[in-house]
């Protein structure tokens, strides 16, 4: 691959996306590098989880460069390899406290700039379509099954707009779920290999 190529997981809480990336990785091993999460690096970090607008507005600035710098660093110590992010600058806009137009401006930038970012992108649906616990290990996540559908449909909305978009649904086997994002994933990255 002459070029690092890009690929967001996204999705609502607890679709499985950092599992997948996670198990990816370990498949194909040193070719493939995971961009963690930017906003549990920073709400591990002290970063307050809950608040007023001002509070919640600060807090996605912060992920979204945060977001940004994670990827440059991380596409600048590893080239030519594939990145994985967990999550992508365009979350941040169903997490901000208004419209998503209200946060692209705030950030000075717009949709179409970001989606350009990525080369794919992988949504995995929230298990709380299936009304099952999205927990998953993670206290970070504090969002209710009902927030989770809430996020998943904004973020399906802003992300099915990529030109290369996936949608993997959710599944009542997590296995299945997952086992169906990874076939997607490598699809992208033989695609991907294709357009040297």
């Amino acid at each position: 691959m002459d070029e690092c190529c890009r690929i967001v997981l996204t999705g609502g809480p607890g679709g499985g996306k950092t599992t997948a990336a996670d198990l990816f990785r370990r498949e194909i091993g040193p070719e493939v590098v995971v961009v963690p999460e930017a906003a549990t690096i920073l709400y591990s970090g002290g970063f307050p989880r809950t608040g007023d607008n001002g509070v919640l507005r600060a807090t996605q600035r912060a992920i979204y460069h945060t977001q940004i710098n994670l990827e440059e660093a991380q596409a600048s110590h590893y080239r030519k390899r594939i990145l994985l992010c967990d999550r992508g600058t365009i979350d941040g806009a169903a997490y901000w406290p208004g419209e998503p137009e209200d946060f692209f401006k705030h950030q000075k930038t717009t949709l179409k700039k970001e989606l350009r970012r990525y080369d794919a992108v992988i949504f995995f649906e929230t298990a709380a379509v299936g009304g099952i616990s999205i927990e998953g290990g993670n206290p970070a996540r504090i969002e209710s099954l009902e927030e989770a559908l809430k996020l998943d449909k904004k973020l399906k909305r802003l992300w099915s707009q990529h030109t290369n978009f996936v949608f993997v649904p959710h599944e009542l086997s997590f296995m299945s779920k997952i086992n169906k994002g990874l076939l997607e994933l490598a699809k992208l990255i033989s695609y991907q290999d294709g357009k040297k």
